[in-house]
């Protein structure tokens, strides 16, 4: 194992990071902006560095000089990427290697296949992963769009190549509709990820959101954590997750497993990882795309499993091999993201954190990264906090899940709180029947 190891990203995922290295006996370094003041997970750290001062906060966290940089002064003999940020960015991988510095993550190469998402579904569709219909080429040129569109059919998705968190995704009812979604995303996507690679794909009305958690050594042994249901979205970007998923089959998990498996050794992936599928009404799963990094929900996965998915990142990235299988499943995990954001319209919601008071109820985790009086940035991500419920039943995590919301207490900026509480009450959401157009409803 690691003697310390640096942690390049912030917020709540930084301050888990360390949490599972002090378990370890692993010492840690902090990276943070200048414009943070000296935020929580600096604090918690053994030791923080502060990176250059930017034009924009975010940029520092971004420069792949700085971070490897930190590394090195701080004589870390690796670094964990957290989610976001350069996490899935295989330039930075591979500067981590011409460093000396082992990368906690996929290989360049993996992280390249999983990061183009047009891509990946040419090459899982290859390997008898099934797939929705879209394009398999570029649409820059002379690509006749509408007679690809008509290929696909009405309604379909204008999706970023590149990219994730929902960003770069327009919907498409009509012909009339589709040369300015596709000029929308290849803007979005441009000013998000430095590219205008766009691709088309066929729209399920009614979808459900659901993923699999995998765990790949470099011997190339491939495990799975079961699935977790990740339907509970807007602006596409997911807001509630469970493990596992409520709402499928015996037969359709059966089939998003082998398909995950079957994928990560084809490819020869590594480390953590999740494959990502849209299920439609008739139960039948679709590849959709695969995050090369750990997930904002992996929490829910830690609850129902006893797997510390982190320790199994650092052991891996170690040249440790991997000690778990099908681990069985123990109860029910729900998560909510709490949000500073508004929680009719979803428009972030910047200011200082007056008040911020968390649950403590047993069978409740919570992740954070602010404390009260912190300042919540424009510049980042508004994710104040996760609150991961866990209960022998369903029905258990839900009751602990519906006490927690209303003992959290934001002031000083709005939350989305209430829009979280709507959506756990919903009959839809009870039942387990629901799918990504749950938050339109409540």
């Amino acid at each position: 194992m690691f003697s310390k190891v640096l942690i390049a990203n912030r917020g709540a995922i930084a301050c888990r990071v360390i949490r599972t290295c002090r378990r370890l006996g692993v010492q840690t370094a902090a990276v943070y902006s200048p414009s943070e003041g000296r935020p929580l997970h600096a604090e918690l750290a053994d030791e923080a560095v502060s990176l250059p001062e930017t034009a924009s906060p975010v940029a520092g966290y971004l420069d792949v000089g700085s971070v490897i940089a930190a590394a090195v002064e701080t004589g870390a003999e690796a670094i964990h990427p957290g989610y976001g940020f350069l996490s899935e960015n295989p330039a930075f991988a591979r500067a981590c290697e011409d460093a000396g510095i082992v990368f906690v993550g996929p290989s360049a190469e993996a992280i390249s296949l999983a990061g183009n998402k047009r891509e990946a579904r040419r090459r899982l569709a290859e390997y008898g992963v099934p797939v929705l219909p879209g394009t398999e080429i570029g649409l820059e040129g002379d690509v006749n769009l509408v007679a690809q569109a008509e290929s696909i059919g009405y309604p379909l998705m204008v999706k970023a190549s590149e990219g994730g968190g929902g960003i770069g995704m327009n919907l498409v009812a009509g012909p009339g509709q589709l040369e300015r979604a596709v000029r929308r995303t290849r803007s979005s996507s441009r000013r998000a990820f430095g590219s205008q690679d766009v691709y088309l794909e066929r729209y399920v009305p009614d979808a459900r959101h659901v993923e699999v958690q995998i765990v790949a050594d470099l011997n190339g042994t491939v495990a799975h954590l079961w699935e977790r249901e990740c339907s509970v979205q807007r602006r596409h970007q997911k807001v509630i997750e469970e493990a596992g998923s409520p709402s499928i089959t015996d037969g359709t998990r059966e089939r998003l497993i082998s398909a995950s498996t079957l994928a990560a050794r084809e490819i020869g992936y590594t480390n953590v990882g999740t494959f990502e599928f849209i299920v439609d009404g008739e139960d039948r799963p679709y590849f959709i795309e695969a995050n090369a990094r750990i997930q904002v929900e992996h929490g829910t996965t830690e609850m129902v499993t006893g797997v510390d998915i982190v320790e199994q990142q650092l052991r891996i990235a170690s040249g440790n091999g991997i000690s778990i299988g099908a681990e069985p499943v123990n109860g029910h995990a729900i998560q909510c993201r709490i949000y500073a954001e508004d929680a009719e319209t979803f428009i972030p919601s910047p200011g200082v954190l007056d008040a911020f008071r968390l649950p403590r109820l047993d069978g409740l985790r919570v992740e954070t990264g602010f404390r009260e009086g912190d300042e919540v940035s424009s510049h980042f991500d508004p994710l104040l906090a996760k609150l991961i419920a866990w209960g022998e039943t369903r029905d258990d995590a839900m009751s602990l899940m519906d006490e927690a919301l209303a003992q959290t207490h934001v002031d000083g900026v709005k939350s989305n709180v209430p829009a979280l509480q709507k959506a756990l009450r919903h009959p839809d959401f009870r039942r387990g029947r629901y799918s990504t157009g749950l938050l339109a409803k409540v």
